[in-house]
């Protein structure tokens, strides 16, 4: 591995859901007919094939299948594609391979076959264990579903496994988001993504916005929440993101220390850095037809990330951190020399926003309440 380039991640976008969630803005498509999944195959195959020029001799960390809803795809789908990319990039010894999976879309065969295809963690789209609250959501699953999906998931031999829930959801009491987490820990959840759900734009709840709680009330809410899974053993690593240590999410650590990650597949997004220094950030043609429609010519729209944008772009993915990065990351990966940043970091340590150490680029407890502000800083 070329030491002078930050580790390196895949991510592959598999589109297709079953009916999009009206607080969704991801390129999510309702399947309309049959599932085009040989066709998807050999696309993915090409697309990989383009971009290994910038592999540069690095094995890949993590590989992450998201969506969409990944799971409507076979295990052998992903026995195929993995053996192809195995074929062509080496794996580290310890990577750690994710596929999104919601309940109802998939159950205990399905995940034998994709542990079986070399699946090794898994994140189950739970979003809530209340009945109305899921209808709300718009979600194709019931509470019992998403029980039996998690429950099916560690039969088929998964230990590694995260659940995502909402929280601030139409009409949620307190007590209900608190029995959420209660339920993801009792089932055995070795990771937990708890977020609060946000209005984003082309989403239908953008245009028809449900009414949520009280954001004053729901802070004591979270920091209840925040608590609980500390005492639980999950404590809190990321902004939204719980594990104990052996079980954090490696693919989105890559992510907020600024590694690099290829990117195949409708409409996903990757980062890579040049030999030359150079980092561009790309995403690939958006609409399933279109992806499909373009044979061996798939299209890349590439960005550069210029340097003097690199602290903010560094800092947005480093400071989710609740322990943040070493300080010589920032260097390493954006090219910068320290000084780059030392006004702002210095003005914020100051004002006890950022831990006053030169080892370390963290937010206080204080600092990550107020993180916009924070990030504004290195703007």
């Amino acid at each position: 591995m070329n030491t002078l380039l930050p580790p390196l991640s895949l991510y592959v976008h598999l589109p297709w859901c079953i009916k999009k969630c009206p607080y969704c803005d991801f390129n999510a498509h309702t399947l309309t007919g049959d599932l085009p999944e040989q066709e998807y195959l050999e696309q993915l195959k090409r697309d990989l094939h383009n971009e290994l020029v910038d592999v540069q001799g690095r094995s890949l960390v993590s590989i992450f299948f998201g969506g969409g809803t990944p799971s409507l795809m076979s295990p052998q789908f992903y026995r195929a594609l993995l053996s192809y990319i195995g074929e062509h990039i080496p794996f580290a010894p310890t990577i750690e391979i994710t596929l999104e999976a919601n309940p109802g879309a998939s159950d205990q065969a399905h995940f034998a076959g994709y542990r079986e295809a070399g699946i090794n963690r898994l994140s189950i789209g739970v979003q809530s264990f209340n009945d109305p609250h899921l209808q709300a959501l718009g979600r194709q699953h019931d509470s019992g579903a998403a029980k039996q999906a998690i429950i099916d998931a560690q039969r088929a031999g998964f230990r590694n496994f995260n659940v995502d829930l909402m929280h601030a959801l139409p009409q949620q009491t307190p007590e209900q988001a608190a029995q959420d987490l209660a339920i993801a820990v009792d089932m055995g959840a070795t990771h937990i993504s708890w977020y609060e759900l946000t209005i984003e734009p082309n989403s239908v709840f953008f245009s028809y916005p449900p009414r949520q709680p009280d954001p004053d009330l729901w802070a004591d809410v979270e920091a209840q929440g925040i608590a609980f899974l500390t005492q639980t053993g999950l404590p809190r690593y990321e902004i939204s993101a719980y594990a104990s240590p052996a079980f954090e999410n490696q693919h989105n650590l890559n992510y907020w220390r600024f590694g690099d990650y290829l990117a195949i597949g409708a409409g996903a997004h990757g980062k890579i850095t040049h030999p030359n220094g150079d980092i561009w950030r790309y995403q690939k043609t958006r609409l399933p037809q279109h992806y499909l429609a373009e044979g061996g010519h798939l299209r890349r729209q590439l960005e550069p990330i210029a340097r003097e944008d690199r602290p903010f772009e560094f800092m947005l993915n480093a400071l989710r951190l609740t322990q943040g990065v070493p300080s010589h990351l920032f260097t390493t990966t954006t090219g910068l020399p320290l000084s780059t940043i030392a006004e702002p970091w210095q003005r914020l340590r100051q004002q006890q926003l950022m831990v006053d150490s030169d080892e370390r680029l963290s937010c206080t407890a204080k600092g990550l309440q107020f993180l916009n502000h924070v990030l504004n800083e290195f703007t």
